[in-house]
């Protein structure tokens, strides 16, 4: 397979929301994002404006993803709970569906399953903010959404090579691309000004030892990520599962009895996870 240029393709990354494929909705939301003053009445009027998106935003807050024990039932009330960087990425989350579902079919679902785990593991470890773990997982594969979104065709071609040539999805965009879904995301992640955090999870979540802002919650995504592939939940672009991370087993420290317990309530709380999609 050819390789390709990567200043070009970073451009047509972080230019995606030009592209005809993108719905108008999506386009929108990519620009108004990008906006660095935005503030929490903004956003909070932007989503209550569109009543489409008021029900996605609400259904996800009120999913078992998340294991909030009341109803939330305004988007007020969840932008004021949640804070400004959690509600931008979970609109985020909630608009690019259906090209996630476009892109790999199943990536959806492994997304949704690195969130849930990601978010169980925040809470198990006592993090202050487990939202913001449970929003990096449900994102920490963009990068695969902007490729097949900019270069459909060479990714289509990339995927179904993974079992031919005994590649993970990893090794094959390295292989091809000469930069991997990690790298792609963190490009969108910084220009639609997502905290460093966020950003840096993106970015080395298959390499949470680099991690240096969030490490742990890092390590978090990653073990999650690994997890969700082991128990074939979804698919993330191939059929294989990598190894752990050894700073990533070692940061977390969790016994094989502990993983067992998480995976069970995981599977509980994505019973219904197919109606985030509706």
């Amino acid at each position: 397979m050819p390789g390709i240029d990567k200043q070009k393709l970073r451009f047509k990354v972080e230019n995606t929301q030009n592209l005809p494929t993108i719905p108008a909705t999506l386009k929108n939301i990519l620009n108004f994002l990008e906006n660095s003053s935005i503030s929490i009445n903004k956003i909070s009027d932007f989503i209550s404006k569109d009543p489409v998106l008021t029900m996605k935003v609400l259904k996800m807050i009120n999913s078992p993803v998340y294991g909030f024990p009341g109803r939330i039932s305004s988007v007020n009330q969840a932008v004021l709970l949640l804070g400004l960087n959690v509600i931008k990425g979970m609109l985020l989350g909630v608009s690019v569906f259906e090209l996630m579902q476009k892109a790999m079919t199943g990536l959806w679902e492994h997304s949704l399953g690195c969130a849930a785990l990601s978010n169980l593991l925040a809470k198990k470890k006592g993090l202050k903010s487990p939202e913001d773990v449970t929003i990096a997982g449900l994102l920490h594969d963009i990068g695969k959404v902007l490729l097949a979104v900019n270069i459909p065709e060479l990714y289509e071609k990339l995927i179904a090579a993974t079992d031919k040539h005994g590649f993970t999805i990893l090794e094959e965009e390295n292989a091809v691309l000469g930069v991997n879904h990690a790298e792609v995301g963190s490009w969108i992640a910084k220009k639609w000004n997502f905290p460093n955090q966020l950003i840096e999870i993106i970015q080395f979540h298959h390499e949470a030892h680099k991690a240096k802002t969030a490490n742990l919650e890092c390590c978090i995504v990653h073990l999650s990520d690994v997890l969700i592939r082991a128990k074939g939940f979804g698919f993330a672009g191939d059929h294989f599962v990598p190894e752990v991370n050894q700073h990533a087993w070692d940061n977390i420290g969790l016994s094989e009895g502990d993983i067992k317990e998480l995976l069970i309530n995981m599977e509980e709380s994505l019973e219904d996870y197919e109606e985030l999609g509706a």
